[in-house]
């Protein structure tokens, strides 16, 4: 029986880790996908920061679904070697709190702009260096569908998936984001099921400004997530509603409206036979 764990991009609620756990907690979700706090992105928080939040997400039983790391969102052409030290941070990290899972994407044109066919090559190089670390390492890259990236289309995203085939990459699905690009959601989850181990919720209506209720957008979850539960999914379903605002470092939804997508999503599930924890 499919099984989806319910997870939380906290800092939407807002950046105050307390306030973040405690709303969580309210609503019967002890998973966070570590992003920021404290306004601060993961990689650049300090050790004793680190090891505060910690602290607190064991008083409260809370565990990571994965490390929601930026590695990826830089410009292609960008020095690869200090962004590589970041990598190997998000590793650390991952191992410190206990999960294998370090959320991924897969850079952007450069400033001057060009075209993807003339990137690939270097897109390929540096994903076979973060490959080969993370199957040393024992961790898995989940690479989210996101605008403006190498993999923002469904064509890209099946290019880069099957290239390698190792385990230790495998996709994080994301419907909105594919609305939000002017791509068919469907055709992105048809070409990446077999390798999708992850969700993102959120949903879109392709040209408005934030995101909306699980099931009220166009990013068809009732139908992907219906499949997804006859194919079994054993995994993270991660909250990400954009409500009121988002862009390449986040978003925000705010306390009050975050509760609303976690039933919005719930009842998606309760809908296609589903369970949850």
């Amino acid at each position: 029986m499919a099984l989806y764990t319910i997870s939380a991009f906290a800092d939407e609620i807002g950046p105050d880790p307390e306030l973040q756990t405690a709303i969580l907690g309210q609503a019967g979700v002890h998973h966070i996908e570590f992003r920021s706090i404290l306004n601060t992105n993961v990689l650049d928080l300090t050790d004793l920061q680190i090891g505060e939040f910690q602290s607190l997400l064991s008083k409260r039983h809370f565990k990571l679904s994965a490390i929601g790391s930026p590695i990826g969102k830089i410009r292609i052409d960008a020095p690869f070697e200090p962004h590589f030290k970041r990598f190997e941070r998000a590793i650390e990290l991952a191992k410190r709190f206990g999960t294998p899972n370090i959320r991924i994407f897969s850079y952007y044109l450069p400033e001057a702009g060009g075209q993807w066919k003339d990137w690939r090559g270097e897109v390929i190089a540096r994903f076979e260096k973060k490959i080969a670390l993370a199957e040393k390492e024992g961790v898995v890259l989940l690479h989210e569908n996101e605008h403006n990236i190498y993999g923002d289309s469904p064509e890209r995203v099946e290019d880069l998936l099957n290239h390698f085939q190792s385990i230790h990459l495998r996709a994080a699905y994301d419907a909105a984001n594919f609305v939000f690009c002017g791509h068919d959601p469907i055709d992105g989850w048809n070409r990446t099921k077999n390798r999708t181990v992850h969700f993102h919720i959120k949903d879109w209506v392709h040209g408005e400004k934030h995101g909306c209720l699980a099931g009220r957008g166009q990013g068809q979850w009732s139908k992907v997530l219906a499949e997804a539960t006859a194919m079994g999914y054993q995994g993270f379903a991660t909250l990400e509603p954009h409500f009121r605002g988002g862009g390449p470092t986040g978003g925000f939804t705010g306390p009050d409206l975050f509760p609303l997508a976690i039933e919005a999503f719930r009842g998606i599930l309760k809908t296609v036979g589903a369970a949850w924890n």
